[in-house]
């Protein structure tokens, strides 16, 4: 464990508040970052899938970005149309 995760394990055991916030910003951080990486494998650039979805780039980049609060329809759009399947597993 480096220091940085030796910090937050501090934190989270320190503040309720902050371990519920960090485990929240984290889910959100992973679900742009899989959005972007799935956006890559099919090859295609942000400016594609904006084009794809009648949007701007900057649009793209906000949903790759800032994945909070993000809509299940938008999720699916945005995965068919850089031709992936969206699959929600409940555990």
């Amino acid at each position: 464990m480096d220091d940085l995760e030796k910090y937050i394990e501090k934190r989270k055991k320190r503040s309720k508040t902050f371990a519920h916030s960090f485990e929240l910003g984290y889910r959100d951080f992973k679900i742009g970052a899989i959005l972007k990486l799935a956006r890559e494998d099919s090859g295609l650039t942000q400016d594609d899938v904006a084009r794809k979805l009648h949007t701007k780039k900057t649009a793209i980049s906000r949903i790759e970005n800032h994945a909070e609060d993000i809509k299940l329809s938008t999720l699916e759009r945005f995965t068919h149309a850089i031709g992936k399947e969206l699959k929600l597993q409940v555990v």
